[in-house]
């Protein structure tokens, strides 16, 4: 069975509460239900992990894969989207298909937030569609045959 890893960064523990006008109302408890539901609908396995610390993200990222068992990634980097060349470069090192997902527009936000340094690493970013990103990514990993 494929195993896809989801991984949120800074802040997106705070889903429901941080800003509803932009996120929703909804909790990442929520979404992970949202996607564990559509996962078992499609025959994938998830692994869930957030932090609000680069390192833990980074660290996580690498173990994961390094064991071998993940067929692809779907990342929410949060603010780290715009300032990380260490994630940049963790997402680079791991051969893997990997989409980025942001739940508001990022090139509707401020000019700070129009730009992803993480994006160059991944095969695709969806942005503004709230979870409905997640689950456009997560049914496209798992319509992939090989990586």
């Amino acid at each position: 069975m494929k195993r896809i890893f989801i991984v949120n960064g800074p802040n997106l523990d705070r889903l429901g509460v941080r800003e509803p006008s932009i996120y929703g109302n909804a909790t990442l408890a929520d979404l992970e239900n949202r996607l564990s539901k559509e996962a078992e609908a499609l025959g994938v396995e998830l692994t869930f992990y957030q932090s609000n610390h680069e390192g833990f993200l980074i660290d996580e990222m690498n173990k994961q894969f390094s064991e071998g068992n993940v067929f692809g990634l779907i990342v929410n980097p949060g603010a780290l989207t715009h300032t990380s060349l260490a994630l940049r470069d963790c997402l680079a090192g791991i051969d893997l298909p990997i989409i980025e997902v942001h739940i508001s527009n990022i090139y509707q936000r401020e000019e700070i937030r129009r730009h992803s340094i993480t994006a160059e690493a991944c095969l695709g970013v969806i942005s503004g569609l709230g979870f409905d990103g997640y689950t456009a990514a997560l049914r496209h990993l798992a319509s992939l045959d090989s990586v």
